[in-house]
């Protein structure tokens, strides 16, 4: 079967024939619960899980300051239990029997242990041993853990500082170096760096909000028998490519902007000062970002609706997409590992051109408009080839007919 009707059809008609085919697969899909979940699991999920744990840090960070410090041989050292209970927010309580197995069990965090012959050690101006245990598997203890080792090491350089003065020698003698840092980044841009799961969560969202639609109303309609109805009606094969994926990429534009307004919301949510994060998501921001991430939309409901044409079957088809969406988690993944800097010729590369702009209005730098046109434009541009392409397998009687 050849392609139906004449493809001198007035571009007015074609327009109309794909909206009909956009509002017959829209109407289809948000019938079906797969569609509906697909659109807003990831959009509200990612994010709620997000604020749960940004949450939880923060309680940690919290209580840290609020310690507890469980000591067992605190006779041992007065001078330096009373010094770390002058310390705000810091009491000494007495430690288990068994230090090592109470941490281990996770019945407390960490545990100091000031041996009997510190005293002795300390008097004789020779190191005086500290035992801190801990357990490094456990992230929960480990603001904790940092605390205990910061008020230790405080307390050890003001004793040094002390020995060298009775001794007539200043205490700079023992620092031949004075480093003195400067940072060249934004408070915004370090904040960034801490929040970079929101522009992994909305490219995510771009490539799952439309996947459902675009297999189902591909791979999922041939496999029901009911793509070769809609192929009788005197319809052109690239109108119905066509409907087929703007359903797609609407479900994915939607997607995208409940990701986004939910990030937006949990930030609110987050105490982020506990954290030491001074961030701010205006409207400019968010709308920088929308801009940076919707026009990855068409690319990726048309490359899903060529996978589900050219699919044998709906399952085929959602495992070619398992694999498809570690691509548009990469260049996140690799950041972390290898900073990626900003070159002109990385806009254009379809899902690391929008990661950067992402990340660079994330970071409250405005890129300028030559790196959104190279990307809308290399977005727009790829889709496009891949929608002739499917429109060609949808000539295809071997394609279209084989189950």
């Amino acid at each position: 079967m050849s392609g139906m009707g004449s493809p001198l059809l007035p571009a007015r008609r074609r327009i109309r024939q794909a909206i009909v085919i956009l509002r017959k697969e829209l109407r289809d899909s948000f019938r079906d619960r797969r569609a509906l979940f697909s659109i807003f699991f990831g959009a509200i999920f990612f994010p709620i899980v997000i604020t749960l744990m940004m949450n939880r840090v923060a309680d940690r960070a919290r209580d840290a300051e609020t310690l507890a410090i469980p000591v067992l041989g605190a006779e041992n050292a007065p001078a330096l239990i009373d010094w770390i209970r002058q310390q705000d927010g810091v009491t000494i309580v007495d430690a288990p029997a068994e230090p090592e197995l109470a941490v281990r069990n996770k019945d407390v965090d960490v545990v100091v242990i000031i041996p009997k012959n510190f005293g002795e050690r300390f008097s004789g101006s020779r190191p005086a041993p500290v035992r801190i245990v801990s357990d490094s598997s456990n992230s929960t203890a480990q603001p904790a853990v940092q605390r205990v080792r910061q008020l230790i090491a405080a307390y050890s350089g003001q004793i040094a500082s002390l020995r060298l003065i009775a001794r007539g020698v200043s205490p700079t003698i023992a620092n031949p170096l004075q480093i003195q840092e400067i940072e060249v980044s934004s408070a915004q841009q370090r904040a960034a760096v801490v929040l970079s799961f929101i522009p992994l969560m909305l490219m995510i969202a771009a490539f799952t909000g439309g996947m459902q639609i675009a297999t189902d109303s591909t791979a999922g309609e041939r496999e029901r028998g009911s793509l070769e109805p809609l192929l009788v009606n005197p319809v052109p094969r690239g109108v119905l490519v066509s409907g087929k994926w703007l359903a797609a990429a609407f479900a994915a534009m939607l997607s995208v902007a409940l990701t986004a307004g939910l990030s937006v919301a949990q930030l609110q949510l987050v105490p982020l000062q506990d954290l030491g994060i001074r961030f701010q998501l205006g409207r400019n921001e968010v709308l920088g970002m929308l801009a940076a991430i919707l026009p990855l939309c068409p690319l990726t409901a048309a490359v899903q609706t060529y996978i589900g044409t050219y699919a044998r079957s709906f399952k085929e088809a959602q495992s070619y997409m398992g694999v498809l969406i570690s691509v548009m988690m990469l260049p996140a993944l690799l950041s972390s590992l290898y900073p990626i800097a900003d070159r002109v010729w990385m806009y254009p590369v379809p899902v690391i051109g929008q990661y950067l702009l992402l990340t660079s209005y994330l970071g409250g730098r405005a890129p300028g408009i030559l790196p959104f046109a190279l990307s809308a434009g290399a977005a727009v541009a790829l889709a496009i080839v891949f929608i002739q392409i499917t429109t060609r397998l949808f000539r295809n009687e071997r394609i279209i007919f084989a189950r």
